[in-house]
This record gives structure tokens, C-alpha cells and sequence, in this order.
């Protein structure tokens, strides 16, 4: 369904080490933004591009706080702009565990942190010893978050937390709302790294991560009415996947995606991992999806 970019990996090279996890926005004056991991120096960056495909060199928003003891890494990270500030929702990690922060800008560059403390933990025993990769959504006043949980090399299962305040969540009585099916072999393993976008018509898309096995990955979609419930998979499972002997021959990870009406094309960016590097590509489909797309 998805075709990818003839000219991947669109963003990386050796010298900038790994990059993953991204998270593409648009912007008001029409350029994208990506926020991104970069493994080099355990932060957080940013990037900007007028087409999605040429990108300025990536500029730090968040360094590791060590000092918390639960951030000696900072990555996995979604921004959004709500009146004048940025607000990020970011993964730290320590000690082998994963936990949620949060942050906020005036300029989207230069991030501060509003907490001292981590607003998720993981608890239930579902959620293992991390939550991680943030989606968050604000919708009529309710901050509406997406997160992975699991374990801390890759998680395993999909949930859902609603906040009045950004800082103060509620998990979802309904944990885990997305989990894997063993009887779909592209993710027989487990799931995450999700983006949930609002769809006129599907209700929410949900573009996730799905394991063949710990270090097999693909992209998949699903969507649901609500973003929390019955949840359907797109019969075109997986998305994109990797190709043999290629920059991502591995895996596929994280996918951020953007719908361009205009255009009626869908773009989607993802890291891929080849013989340990990982550099950011895309891929593209033309035409919207409709009901009939998923089972």
C-alpha cells in the first residue's frame, strides 16, 4: 500500500549516529517539523524541511537530566503548540526503567521541564517496567495521551491516559487497549511506538509498531471510532516493511504520518534499523483511507 521513498534514507548519516522515534508536525508557515531522537547524545532534537524530505541539521530541545535519577536518557518525545506555548511529553529513562515527563517552550526550541518527577510510572503489571513514546492529543480541553508499555528494549503493549492539566493523568481502566495477535505474524511478538491521528470518518487512526519478533519490526495502522475501543487493522498489514539488503533490511520502527488533502497523499516517516544504524526514510500512498481498508 505504501511505496517508499525511491532516494531513503531521507535524514541521517554516520556522523550523527542513530537517529529514531519521530514525530512530524505542521507547521502554521507551511515547513514540517520533526522532533527526533538522537542516540549520540541520549537528548532529544529538532529539524525542520520545507517538502519532508530535505531537512536542517538537528538542533538539541531537551539534554538528559541525570541529576532526577530517572532521566540519565531523554528520548521518544511528541510536541504540540497549544495557544503560545510548546509542550512536550518525553520519555526518560534509568536503571533499566522508562518513565513520561514533561516539558515546555516559548520559542519550541528551547524546552524547560515543568515536573521534577515523572507524570506516568508504570504501575500496572501489564506496564512492566516502563511507559514510553507519548502521543498526546488535546482535544476540547482534554489532554489525551497515547503511550507503550512494557518492557524498557521494546515494549509490548499500547495504552491510554486522559489529563485536565497535562500534568495529571488517569489511566484508562481499559489498559492495555492494544495488544498483539498472534495470529497476525507481523506482530505475533508485541506491539508499540503508536501515533494517533483524528479521521473524519474512521474516527482515529492509530499508526503503531508490530514485532515479528524482538528484532523484526514493521508498521502497521488500525483505526476506531474512539481511540480507545474496538480497535480494526488495516487489511494491508504491514504498512511498510524491511527490505532486504537495504538501509532498514531489520526493522521499521516508530511511524509518524501526515495526510496532505490537497494532494490526497499520505506520508509516512519511520527509523530504520540496518546492521545497528538507523537513519530516518519515508513512504507514500496516494488516496485516503476508507472503511473498506480495515477489517
Amino acid at each position: 500500500m505504501f511505496q517508499k521513498y525511491k532516494d531513503n534514507p531521507i535524514f541521517g548519516h554516520p556522523n550523527l549516529g542513530t537517529l529514531f522515534d519521530v514525530y512530524l508536525t505542521a507547521q502554521p508557515d507551511g515547513r514540517l517539523r520533526m522532533d527526533l531522537s538522537t542516540r549520540k547524545n541520549h537528548s532529544l532534537s529538532v529539524s525542520f524541511s520545507e517538502d519532508g524530505i530535505r531537512w536542517t541539521d538537528p538542533v538539541t530541545t531537551l539534554a538528559p537530566g541525570k541529576a532526577s535519577g530517572w532521566e540519565d536518557m531523554v528520548n521518544r518525545n511528541c510536541v504540540l503548540k497549544i495557544g503560545d506555548v510548546y509542550k512536550m511529553w518525553y520519555t526518560g529513562q534509568a536503571h533499566e526503567n522508562s518513565y513520561i515527563g514533561v516539558a515546555e517552550s516559548k520559542n519550541g526550541i528551547d524546552f524547560h521541564r515543568v515536573c521534577a518527577q515523572p507524570v506516568l510510572s508504570p504501575e500496572a503489571p501489564f506496564e512492566g517496567e516502563s511507559v514510553m513514546n507519548p502521543c498526546v492529543l488535546y482535544e476540547n480541553g482534554l489532554y489525551r495521551m497515547w503511550y507503550s508499555a512494557g518492557e524498557t528494549y521494546e515494549p509490548n503493549v499500547l495504552c491510554y491516559a486522559e489529563s485536565r492539566d497535562g500534568l495529571v493523568w488517569e489511566k484508562s481502566s481499559l489498559n492495555p487497549i492494544l495488544e498483539k495477535n498472534p495470529e497476525k505474524i507481523y506482530e505475533q511478538n508485541r506491539i508499540g511506538g503508536c501515533q494517533v491521528l483524528p479521521h473524519p470518518t474512521l474516527g482515529y487512526l492509530v499508526f503503531y509498531i508490530g514485532y515479528r519478533d524482538i528484532h523484526t519490526a514493521c508498521i502497521c495502522a488500525a483505526c476506531s471510532k474512539d481511540g480507545v475501543t474496538d480497535f480494526r487493522r488495516c487489511k494491508s498489514n504491514p504498512l511498510v516493511s524491511p527490505t532486504v539488503g537495504a538501509w532498514d533490511a531489520d526493522a521499521c520502527y516508530k511511524p509518524s504520518a501526515l495526510y496532505d488533502k490537497e494532494k490526497d497523499l499520505w506520508r509516512v516517516w519511520y527509523n530504520g534499523r540496518s546492521n545497528g544504524m538507523e537513519y530516518i526514510g519515508m513512504a507514500e500512498k496516494h488516496g485516503d483511507f476508507t472503511n473498506n481498508d480495515f477489517e
